[in-house]
């Protein structure tokens, strides 16, 4: 199981599967899942959500999904990710760790994908990772400008994951050299 993590407005916890609804809310939604995938779609059934949690929630230690929830609140309002980006061609894992954020709309624009991102690298470098990656749809200019709050470098597009062309962002840890 995935470890709690807090910062100073949210926790991030594994999702559970009483927040099935919640998932659903925020996957249903286009604005959300058009940058999702090598496919997007968004979420048209609620068990699609029930399942998506139930694989979420099995995820861990180290990797997986988890559930951002403000802190004073119940519901989360997205997912943020630590994982090993898949291959083109395979989906077999690669030996790059992704960083990722997904949120509903309601709450874009409050700084929680930069603050829940941050605290993902924090935690993948107190487990001695070398280094993060985030990659992001080309047009998908706010999650570019939070990977920059991050910290993150631009290293251009990249058809090496997800079978897509996407922008390829990367964050050494701050004592790892290179």
């Amino acid at each position: 199981m995935l470890p709690v993590l807090a910062t100073e407005r949210l926790t991030l916890r594994p999702w559970r599967g009483d927040d099935a609804p919640a998932a659903f809310e925020i996957y249903s939604q286009w604005e959300v899942a058009r940058h999702l995938g090598t496919s997007p779609r968004a979420m048209t059934d609620p068990a699609e959500a029930d399942a998506a949690v139930a694989r979420w929630s099995a995820m861990g230690p180290l990797f997986g999904s988890w559930a951002i929830v403000p802190i004073g609140e119940t519901a989360p309002v997205g997912s943020a990710l630590l994982k090993l980006l898949p291959a083109s061609g395979t989906a077999e894992p690669t030996t790059d760790v992704e960083v990722g954020w997904h949120l509903r709309p309601e709450v874009w624009g409050r700084g929680y994908a930069t603050e829940a991102g941050g605290r993902l690298l924090r935690y993948a470098w107190d487990n001695g990772f070398p280094e993060v990656f985030a990659v992001t749809y080309p047009e998908n200019r706010p999650s570019q400008a939070v990977c920059e709050r991050l910290g993150m470098t631009g290293l251009g597009p990249t058809d090496r994951y997800y079978d897509v062309t996407c922008e390829l962002f990367r964050i050494a840890r701050p004592d790892a050299s290179g």
